[in-house]
């Protein structure tokens, strides 16, 4: 007997007739996708205020509408850990649920093992927001692990610094000693002052004559920014007004907290970063941007397997 009269068989073509068939309601009867949304009102009211909260206006139409989609592909994620028992393995979910039901007073008489078994058979997981963050967090973690970020090229990092280079140009550093005269004191400023140059008085020796001031009376190689955490934005700016010069005392320099009188003792001009200076730093961000990027396309990618109702 052929191989063809062997296919010529009723058993044959019922098997390769279902096969068929299969193939065919796979084709244009697909399984339905899981539903994801659409937000509750109440939840849409809630991320408002938030923004609200946060911005201090509400959110434009474009804003809103990027705003739900993130929420969505919040739910989504949590959904996919959720179906993927994410859940069941995680030690933060498991002592939360355990607080949740100590908290619900369910705790007396029930070893741990069956609190969190009452627990899941509740569904206490599916609504508790630090078990959803955690979940979220773990799917990003499992999308990232999946598809990498690659990390930055070294020409990429050349390419970053030369776009952002005044944006990382190293600012001016002042070290200073000051005199500190207090609300109280400023009507003596002037006579102590002249005390100071008459008699050629260090700093250190002139600190005598200063109000007491808890943040100290010596700062090294500190940025303008620096300064103004110490003294007030308003120090810095009367300050630079004086055009300070190495070796000079300079003031009074009026700040949030009184009258200074200051001694430059060194200052170092602002100037451009060197690469190796910034190098970590640009590396990290482009590292970031790679990660955001790798993982809003991999979530992107696990939309596809659901279907995202607005």
């Amino acid at each position: 007997m052929t191989f063809f009269a062997r296919l010529n068989r009723p058993w044959v073509h019922f098997i390769v007739l279902g096969v068929l068939l299969f193939y065919l309601q796979g084709v244009f009867l697909p399984e339905p996708k899981p539903v994801v949304g659409p937000l509750s009102e109440a939840r849409i009211d809630a991320l408002q205020q938030q923004w609200f909260a946060s911005v201090g206006r509400l959110p434009t139409p474009e804003q809103q509408t990027r705003m739900l989609e993130a929420e969505l592909d919040r739910d989504m994620l949590f959904q996919r850990a959720i179906d993927l028992d994410l859940h069941l393995y995680d030690t933060v979910v498991y002592q939360r649920l355990l607080l949740n039901m100590r908290f619900l007073q369910m705790s007396e008489g029930k070893t741990d093992q069956e609190l969190y078994e009452a627990a899941l058979e509740m569904r206490l997981h599916l609504s508790d927001e630090v078990i959803k963050r955690r979940m979220i967090q773990v799917m990003e973690q499992l999308l990232l692990a999946a598809n990498p970020p690659r990390p930055p090229t070294e020409a990429e990092i050349i390419a970053e610094f030369d776009q952002r280079k005044e944006e990382l140009r190293r600012p001016e550093r002042y070290s200073i000693e000051h005199i500190y005269f207090n609300r109280e004191r400023e009507a003596e400023a002037e006579a102590v002052i002249a005390q100071i140059n008459e008699q050629n008085l260090t700093p250190d020796q002139a600190r005598e004559l200063s109000s007491p001031f808890l943040p100290g009376y010596q700062f090294t190689e500190q940025t303008p920014d620096q300064l103004a955490r110490h003294f007030g934005a308003s120090f810095v700016e009367n300050l630079q007004k004086t055009d300070p010069q190495p070796g000079q005392w300079v003031g009074p320099v009026r700040s949030t907290y009184g009258l200074h009188y200051v001694w430059i003792s060194e200052l170092e001009p602002s100037r451009d970063a060197t690469i190796d200076e910034v190098r970590l730093q640009l590396q990290r961000d482009l590292e970031s941007r790679a990660r955001e990027t790798a993982l809003r396309n991999s979530i992107h990618a696990t939309r596809e397997n659901y279907e995202i109702r607005q």
